[in-house]
């Protein structure tokens, strides 16, 4: 796996710590690791985007963001608005091939959900995705709600013939629900595909230290990591 394609089931799931999480534990596998950003919204020039913070917490990550668009909207929205180019899935599939020809994981974070356009157009991650014949990881939150989310993405996947990985938990609660806790057997099972982590709430909040030292431990085997979902599901 070269290439790894990181979707969320919505927004603020904890898709940008889960991407930092596999990239930290590629490079303590002593692997080499990108973070591709295809488009940033709701930030102005200088400030620190999504792919800026995979690297703070990473480590050694070479970071790369296509397009910035000021507004929090969705980017067809925000290029729209700002009079700015949108992103294509071309573009993307390029800047992504480029970076494999010199690292060993390219991990592709996208804004929001699968479907989320580049351009009023059209144009989705999920089309980058099939231009790079790349697997697609989902990072879902915990509680209520998630179930249809991550089944519909799991769907969306499956339809377009796009390989989906697995799913990881982006968030889980200090203090579990009912819902949360039955969620951890029914995620895998919606998906129809494995539970490969979770990370705990607040993880994005460790220090850059303490976050590569424990990232290891939020992800399964087939992500770098030691986490085992059945002893995960027991506890």
């Amino acid at each position: 796996m070269t290439v790894l394609v990181i979707t969320g089931t919505g927004t603020e799931v904890g898709k940008t710590v889960t991407t930092a999480a596999v990239a930290a534990a590629a490079v303590a596998a002593g692997r080499s690791v990108a973070v591709l950003k295809p488009a940033q919204t709701g930030l102005l020039p200088g400030e620190r985007g999504d792919a800026d913070e995979v690297a703070r917490l990473a480590g050694a990550v070479t970071a790369v963001e296509l397009a910035r668009y000021p507004e929090p909207l969705a980017p067809a929205t925000a290029a729209r608005r700002a009079g700015l180019a949108p992103v294509r899935p071309e573009e993307v599939a390029d800047a992504a091939g480029k970076l494999a020809a010199e690292h060993d994981l390219v991990l592709v974070e996208g804004a929001g959900g699968l479907l989320v356009r580049f351009a009023d157009e059209g144009g989705t991650l999920a089309d980058a995705a099939r231009l790079l014949d790349a697997p697609v990881l989902v990072v879902a939150s915990a509680g209520l709600g998630t179930l249809n989310t991550t089944e519909l993405t799991a769907r969306e996947l499956r339809s377009r013939r796009l390989e989906l990985l697995g799913v990881v938990i982006g968030s889980w609660p200090g203090e579990p629900d009912l819902a949360s806790r039955c969620n951890v057997v029914d995620l895998p099972v919606v998906a129809e595909a494995p539970l490969l982590g979770s990370l705990p709430e607040g993880a994005g909040g460790l220090s850059a230290a303490d976050f590569r030292a424990s990232a290891a431990g939020w992800l399964a085997p087939r992500l770098g990591g030691s986490w085992d979902a059945r002893a995960f599901a027991l506890r």
